[in-house]
């Protein structure tokens, strides 16, 4: 049977997840916070049909080989910055640079992370995600708290009746990791940490001027549409060309199974 049979079909499987992942990206185009995902790919094994050979009276640089196709081998998760979206929504605050927001999420005995600064008061006055995850290093705002402020070093602060000053609630805790790239994504806009991403490192707003927080902002998605659509177009055509190569490849197995004729 014909080698180009089964090297085209595996183009056809990687294009196939390749328009898989654009789909993912296309989907949550709007979603706060989400960071866009690359197949990247690797050619297969080679069928060495004759090595080149050199000696005392022969000299033959190149060989024969031939190549057996291509197969995924990871799909990276990009974490550009996002737009920056004002919202009027002193609750709502975006990560200008590479950090993370840390939660504490019931079910899981670590710290989990998100991009998401969407936040809300629950019943008891704490500062929870849109799931009612808990935003570790602010306290519980008293009954009556009003003018929530987050300044751009996390520090959350509130005025509470019969007072004249600002109230200091905490800081919101901020995390980088060594290898984002490594975090294992866990849906609803949630990162769990892994032996790949490294551990957690603190981020010091007096050390580290590369991270700010910009309230009543809302970090966007990164994916742009004009550069997902060229490369889904990109991804469909190479899958449509495989399939010729199969269409090919059938055409002369059919040919050479007729020469009798």
């Amino acid at each position: 049977m014909m080698r180009s049979l089964y090297t085209a079909s595996t183009g056809m499987y990687a294009q196939q997840l390749n328009v898989d992942t654009l789909a993912h990206n296309m989907s949550n185009v709007n979603t706060t916070g989400f960071k866009k995902e690359r197949v990247e790919f690797k050619d297969l094994l080679y069928q060495v049909i004759r090595r080149p050979a050199s000696g005392m009276d022969i000299n033959e640089p190149v060989g024969l080989s031939v190549g057996l196709g291509v197969k995924p081998s990871a799909i990276s998760t990009i974490f550009s910055q996002g737009n920056l979206q004002p919202t009027e929504n002193p609750l709502d605050v975006a990560i200008n640079g590479p950090a993370f927001f840390r939660l504490e999420v019931p079910g899981y005995d670590d710290y989990l992370y998100t991009k998401d600064g969407a936040f809300k008061i629950d019943s008891e006055g704490q500062l929870v995600t849109s799931d009612g995850h808990l935003l570790v290093g602010v306290e519980p705002l008293e009954e009556g708290a009003y003018d929530i402020t987050i300044e751009k070093d996390g520090q959350v602060t509130c005025m509470l009746p019969g007072s004249d000053e600002n109230e200091e609630m905490g800081q919101l805790e901020l995390v980088t990791f060594i290898n984002p790239v490594g975090l294992q994504k866990l849906g609803n806009n949630l990162y769990q940490a892994t032996p790949n991403s490294g551990e957690a490192l603190d981020w010091d707003p007096e050390e580290d001027h590369t991270i700010s927080l910009e309230a009543c902002y809302l970090e966007m998605s990164n994916v742009k549409v004009v550069e997902e659509m060229v490369n889904l177009i990109t991804a469909q055509r190479a899958y449509e060309v495989n399939s010729k190569v199969i269409q090919s490849s059938d055409e002369m197995l059919q040919t050479a199974a007729n020469l009798r004729r």
